[in-house]
């Protein structure tokens, strides 16, 4: 751990924060503290910036509910700038969005950046706006029992691919059942942060707990 005073603040006082979604990884928004509110904010363990605009101190949230409860604060190699890892409560930007970038200016679409949020995302696009010929919505045409069924199908073959011990095929139907699972979420209301916190509020994952029997 660094004591606050080796930080480089600006001639200002101030110090960039970049605030980033503690379980995604995902930039929420770009803010900037001056040492008073840096303490407020370990204090509080809830993210308080200083405001250029209005020259004072605000508290994320204080106003709207939408705290950011801090995991981390981590200083840059030159300690000029810092990473705020938070569990956000709500929206970041004062726009109602969950991040403050929202406005693409490039992307470069041989390198994709794959992950869960993203297909999820996809997922639901396909309920909310059919698409014709598209698998996923037919699933969701279907309906759930349809879906159950696919699901039931899908942990069978990856059953039958790792008691052969294939990997590549082992891999292949997790994969089939991965999307298929969120499929059923989506049909379901159940959200990945819904599956992150059940997850993360078990915290013992490997004890077999057994039941004593009556007798």
């Amino acid at each position: 751990m660094i004591d606050i005073k080796e930080l480089k603040f600006d001639e200002k006082g101030l110090i960039p924060a970049i605030v980033t979604d503690a379980d995604t990884g995902k930039v929420l928004t770009l803010a900037y503290m001056n040492e008073e509110s840096l303490k407020i904010s370990m204090e509080k363990k809830l993210t308080c910036f200083f405001s250029r605009s209005r020259n004072e101190l605000w508290l994320k949230g204080e106003t709207s509910g939408n705290y950011q409860h801090i995991v981390s604060i981590t200083a840059d190699c030159d300690r000029d700038a810092l990473n705020v890892s938070v569990r956000p409560e709500g929206p970041a930007c004062h726009l109602g969005t969950a991040s403050c970038f929202c406005d693409k200016v490039f992307e470069n679409e041989d390198e994709k950046v794959f992950s869960y949020e993203y297909l999820y995302d996809l997922i639901k696009g396909r309920k909310t706006d059919k698409k014709e010929g598209s698998y996923t919505t037919y699933l969701f045409e279907k309906g759930l029992d349809k879906i159950l069924k696919k699901v039931g199908e899908e942990c069978t073959e990856v059953i039958i691919a790792s008691k052969a011990r294939d990997k590549a095929e082992t891999v292949y139907e997790i994969a089939d059942l991965a999307y298929h699972v969120m499929v059923l979420m989506i049909e379901a209301g159940i959200s990945l942060e819904d599956i992150r916190n059940e997850l993360a509020s078990r915290h013992v994952i490997d004890k077999k707990v057994k039941q004593e029997k009556m007798v």
